[in-house]
């Protein structure tokens, strides 16, 4: 049961701890699931939307991220 428990517990920190690309996955994936219900049959705006939707969150998130690591090492160097 402890294992169930950690494993679970790690998911949920895994999935919360960056709450801005957690959000933003879901709003694109909710904007895809409505343009694929709203649009005729041929599904692929919603599957290329969905796409290009989590590549430029992902970038997006990668970027801020080195952003902050970036100004973090320039504020140890100054500190020395």
């Amino acid at each position: 049961m402890t294992i169930l428990k950690d494993v679970l517990s790690e998911l949920f920190s895994m999935f919360v701890s960056d709450a801005r690309l957690t959000a933003a996955i879901l709003v694109i994936v909710l904007a895809s699931a409505a343009l694929i219900d709203w649009l005729p049959p041929p599904h692929l705006v919603g599957g290329a939307f969905l796409l290009a939707g989590c590549v430029a969150v992902l970038v997006l998130s990668v970027r801020r991220e080195a952003r902050i690591r970036r100004s973090a090492q320039s504020r140890a160097a100054k500190n020395g």
